[in-house]
């Protein structure tokens, strides 16, 4: 079974400059500083990519930087036992960002529910909300804020797909992103 939120296409073809990395599966201490280092690389090699030599490299660095860590946190936190695997492209302007990583079916499904909320809404309307709620509720989590943040402010597209085999124990999840550069 597959079920998909959001924006799953990719937009970059085969003539994209592409990388592709895998975090193995190790504590959690190692994978959260493996999301930081990526996230850093890819900024540094992407944004000169798109970039090189113009004012805006440092916006750029930490626009992909941001999308990656943030992803790659979500992957790490939510994660069943596994791999995590990163594909990084760009051409014409846009990076795009997929992450694929196993997760519970339960975890799965909290998921789901919160993708269904984040992606029928208007992404700063509701990241408006969410900030509100947690500051009146300090001890709330998985609110979506670092997801809906990606949305508002830097204008990301984003998107999951979910593959369950009913047999099957974890639930394969891929998650798309996509930011314009030019």
């Amino acid at each position: 079974m597959i079920q998909q939120f959001g924006h799953t296409d990719s937009a970059n073809g085969a003539a994209a400059d592409l990388s592709k990395l895998r975090l193995s599966e190790g504590s959690l201490d190692i994978s959260w500083h493996h999301c930081s280092t990526t996230a850093d690389f890819l900024g540094d090699f992407f944004a000169v990519q798109a970039k090189a030599g113009d004012p805006e490299l440092n916006e750029i660095r930490h626009a992909i930087g941001y999308l990656v860590n943030e992803l790659l946190e979500n992957a790490v936190k939510f994660r069943a036992p596994g791999d995590i695997e990163i594909e990084a492209s760009f051409e014409d302007g846009n990076f795009e960002l997929r992450v694929f990583n196993l997760i519970a079916k339960e975890t799965a499904l909290r998921f789901q529910e919160l993708l269904s909320e984040i992606t029928a809404r208007d992404a700063g309307v509701l990241l408006i909300e969410r900030i509100e709620q947690n500051a009146a509720d300090p001890s709330s989590s998985g609110s979506g804020l670092g997801l809906l943040t990606l949305m508002s402010d830097y204008g990301a597209r984003l998107g999951w797909k979910f593959i369950h085999d009913e047999a099957a124990g974890p639930v394969e999840l891929q998650t798309y992103a996509a930011l314009s550069l030019s």
